[in-house]
């Protein structure tokens, strides 16, 4: 199965944010969009999600898909614990027995097995940003849109973030399109980079990366040239 986003257009009171913009993508694969701020990423994935309409253009794939978020602020509800925040996007749809499981089952994945009672204000930003990618995860979506969740944050705990996102992606596979502006971490997040120009946003180029995670290192020729490609590609005109 694959998901297409078929030369989508997109404007605000006159502005043009999107322009012609094509991809086509399979599913269960972490599809990073890369470009600068403010060129209309964020707007991408609001179009993605049904959040708002493309003026032209389609996209398919995506109907009736559950859909999960990670944003860059962690949205984690202040009045509830570690738990009832993960709780919260369950109720109604699992058992409780079922939810208790799943919840158990991603707070270890994450390291915070020991904080299931603890409030988002007794934590730090790291693990509040932990704590919403487990929810993010145990959420049953078949598709997760993350909005630069690991932006403004320091190389240490973007690095213990990134190690925790592929190690739940890993185990629990899912459609993951990831916006960011940072290059190095479009190279360590993204099996396939999307470099889209300046607004109005159009693609200028994908660019695969088939490496292994283990071996995504700053020392990694291959990753190297791979970067090479995405410099190409942002310093020529479309």
């Amino acid at each position: 199965m694959s998901f297409t986003i078929d030369h989508v257009n997109k404007s605000f009171a006159g502005l043009e944010v999107i322009k012609d913009l094509f991809m086509q993508v399979e599913e269960n694969q972490i599809i990073c969009i890369l470009g600068p701020s403010g060129a209309g990423k964020t707007t991408l994935l609001n179009i993605i999600s049904g959040v708002i309409p493309a003026d032209r253009g389609k996209i398919s794939g995506f109907a009736d898909k559950n859909i999960s978020y990670l944003f860059q602020e962690h949205r984690l509800l202040p009045w509830k614990t570690v738990e009832d925040n993960i709780d919260f996007v369950l109720k109604d749809k699992i058992s409780l027995k079922e939810r208790k499981r799943i919840i158990a089952h991603y707070l270890d994945m994450v390291d915070l097995t020991a904080f299931s009672a603890y409030y988002p204000s007794q934590l730090s930003g790291g693990m509040k940003q932990r704590v919403a990618l487990a929810r993010a995860f145990a959420y049953p979506s078949e598709i997760l849109l993350m909005d630069e969740p690991f932006k403004g944050l320091d190389y240490h705990l973007k690095r213990t973030l990134r190690e925790a996102f592929i190690k739940l992606w890993q185990a629990d596979k899912r459609s993951v399109f990831f916006v960011t502006h940072d290059i190095e971490e479009a190279l360590l997040m993204g099996q396939e980079i999307y470099v889209l120009t300046d607004r109005p946003a159009t693609v200028k180029g994908k660019v695969p990366n088939p490496i292994p995670y283990y071996e995504r290192t700053r020392n990694n020729s291959a990753l190297q040239r791979i970067e090479n490609e995405i410099h190409q590609l942002l310093s020529s005109r479309v």
